[in-house]
């Protein structure tokens, strides 16, 4: 047992010494940010076009991936089955057909990709239990397992008519070796308890999956990052009119623009931002790509 110091006694230092040989670096990782559009009505067609990107991800080195909201399954901008027509109650169908059961299949093939490519994923999906659909984050680790998920707890506008409300139960936030790594998506961001709620379980790599293409978009992600003393990886959908149904299953501005195949719905803006601000990579508003930055997760203090 040490001896207290004498009233004659010098101490050398009243700071306690610190072992800095024996803590280990915080790790260097490699992140990418998906930006692309899934493949309208069509789930398996969506699923091959993620499995090339993740292709392509891993490719660059990346130790953890994220896909935008809703990738598979599709974001519902546009649809107009809530009008309670024959046409929208068939809109409605093949929406509801082209999500995903937790667990299920689809849920199966991204763990096998998680785990063949060596990956950390976190997906957005249109979730389905039984008849009431979720816009939903999941997360699988490299090892090839499926690790939890996230449901949207606040859908935003007309997104009410056709998402569940999600609730508390699963706004997870997983301890790996890479980071603590969680989600909030979209307008959910804007949602000050819900962020304060991550910030307590302490989130490292904050993954912020949207459809919103705004520039607010960008100011909102920095405010996070700075917020949260954590990194921000916000991947967005790049959607053409094109990749979409034509009118008048699915209606956006009601110009020539709705017949202009090539005409932008969605222009994207993904980015990836550093605990102090910086923005590290992007925003791409360009088109369909990855970008990519290392995350030093000694910058978090």
């Amino acid at each position: 047992m040490s001896s207290p110091i004498s009233s004659n006694q010098e101490p050398s230092s009243m700071v306690a010494e610190v072992n800095m040989g024996t803590d280990p670096s915080p790790p260097v990782i490699r992140t990418t940010v998906v930006q692309a559009s899934s493949v309208f009505y069509d789930t398996p067609a969506t699923m091959d076009k993620a499995e090339r990107l993740i292709a392509d991800a891993a490719g660059l080195g990346s130790q953890l991936v994220v896909f935008p909201e809703g990738f598979i399954g599709g974001y519902p901008r546009g649809l107009n089955f809530v009008d309670r027509t024959a046409k929208g109650k068939e809109s409605f169908r093949k929406y509801h057909a082209s999500a995903i059961a937790v667990p299920g299949p689809e849920v199966d093939r991204l763990a096998a990709l998680a785990g063949k490519y060596k990956i950390y994923l976190v997906m957005g999906v249109i979730e389905k239990d039984e008849y009431t659909l979720y816009c939903t984050v999941l997360f699988f680790d490299s090892q090839g397992c499926y690790l939890g998920k996230h449901r949207k707890i606040m859908p935003t506008a007309l997104e009410r008519l056709v998402w569940g409300f999600g609730d508390v139960s699963t706004t997870p936030v997983f301890e790996t070796p890479i980071g603590k790594i969680g989600s909030v998506i979209c307008w959910e961001n804007r949602m000050p308890l819900l962020r304060t709620a991550m910030y307590a379980k302490g989130i490292e790599i904050y993954c912020a999956p949207t459809a919103d293409r705004s520039d607010t978009w960008q100011a909102t992600m920095t405010h996070v990052a700075l917020e949260g003393g954590c990194f921000v990886l916000s991947p967005a959908q790049f959607c053409l009119r094109k990749d979409y149904p034509p009118p008048p299953e699915y209606t956006f501005s009601g110009t020539d623009d709705d017949l202009s195949p090539d005409s932008v719905v969605c222009r994207g803006g993904s980015v990836i931002i550093s605990p102090l601000g910086t923005v590290l990579a992007g925003p791409n508003y360009e088109g369909e790509g990855l970008i990519s930055a290392d995350l030093d997760l000694g910058e978090i203090a």
